[in-house]
């Protein structure tokens, strides 16, 4: 059975990994964000009221 032979596959696997980890992950991780995370702090509102559930 072929399937079980894990030479070819285990050589392809190890070669697409290697790749992506070492040639297009750098590349990508260059690239600025396009929405930056902002330094605000998150307004809370103080009038909220809880939830009434149909079942309580």
């Amino acid at each position: 059975m072929p399937q079980l032979n894990p030479n070819p596959w285990f050589f392809i696997m190890l070669t697409s990994w290697l790749t992506f980890s070492m040639i297009i992950q750098p590349k990508l991780l260059t690239f600025v964000s396009t929405n930056p995370p902002s330094n605000k702090t998150p307004s809370t509102n103080p009038n909220t009221t809880p939830w009434t559930w149909p079942w309580t």
